[in-house]
């Protein structure tokens, strides 16, 4: 049952659509945030919640294991496949939908779920955020969040490899 839950958080293209007209008809407000989120940590949950905060439901773009491979993160990289990563967020109680692009950016993505608001770290300079012209133009809010310090998946990895 809890399984079949989660699992049902997952949407690909067609049934976001659906999911998110049904949204928008109750007036939710949209927050949407991407990534690779390839080993689940504290600065992940943390950034989430905080995103979660923004609106009333999360959406969360996932970068398919081709997308993590070519964003160049590493040979290593993704560590875990796109279903598991999907799967991990899915199990968290404040999203509402996840789905897996391919794309090198969530651009078309972002185009499709037009949300109220758009949430990426605090790193990205928000005028450089992709789909900012987007949200901007439908009315919407581009926000960014601090990073949890010491925490990475990078760090993770590196640690596991030198123990």
């Amino acid at each position: 049952m809890h399984l079949q839950a989660i699992s049902d958080k997952i949407f690909l293209r067609q049934q976001l659509i659906v999911w998110l007209n049904g949204m928008r008809f109750k007036n939710e407000k949209l927050v949407f945030t991407n990534g690779c989120f390839d080993l689940l940590h504290q600065g992940h949950i943390d950034y989430l919640a905080k995103a979660a905060d923004l609106g009333t439901k999360l959406i969360v773009g996932v970068n398919s294991d081709n997308s993590v491979k070519r964003l160049g993160k590493g040979p290593s990289r993704p560590i875990q496949n796109e279903q598991s990563r999907a799967l991990l967020l899915a199990a968290l109680h404040f999203t509402s939908a996840i789905t897996v692009f391919d794309e090198d950016t969530p651009y078309q993505l972002i185009e499709l779920v037009k949300p109220n608001v758009l949430v990426k770290g605090a790193d990205w300079k928000v005028e450089k955020i992709v789909g900012y012209d987007l949200v901007k133009a439908n009315g919407g809010e581009v926000v960014t969040i601090e990073f949890l310090p010491g925490f990475s998946t990078t760090a993770i990895e590196d640690k596991i490899k030198s123990s």
